[in-house]
């Protein structure tokens, strides 16, 4: 039997990895990126921003979105087109793995760190 806290670290880590697979595959198709634990760490740190600067009343959505873009064009070292590409790509993949595993049972996760997804 595990407890709540337990819970909550797994959904947090398979959420993270999530975020993280979706990220290496948006920069692998963007940027022919880095390693998978370099995007884990992009989305851990993107998540960050985005869970400071969002509950900014009025602007925050803005800031967020703006921060994490900056977040992924540092450690991509791209441009802001390019990021912005990266953060489009990582939605998509996000989507795409999301749904897949709501399809087999697994639907109390999300993807840590990528945006809206």
């Amino acid at each position: 039997m595990t407890s709540g806290l337990e819970d909550r670290l797994l959904t947090f880590a398979v959420s993270l990895l999530v975020g993280g697979l979706a990220l290496h595959v948006a920069a692998r198709v963007v940027a022919d990126a880095r390693d998978y634990g370099h995007a884990v760490l992009t989305a851990l740190l993107g998540a960050l921003v985005w869970a400071l600067l969002e509950p900014i009343p009025l602007l925050g959505g803005l800031l967020a979105i703006v921060a994490w873009v900056a977040v992924v064009k540092w450690r991509y070292r791209l441009g802001w087109i390019g990021s912005s590409a990266i953060g489009i790509a990582a939605w998509v993949a996000a989507v795409v793995v999301l749904t897949a595993l709501e399809l087999v049972g697994i639907g109390s996760v999300s993807a840590l760190g990528v945006p809206g997804a």
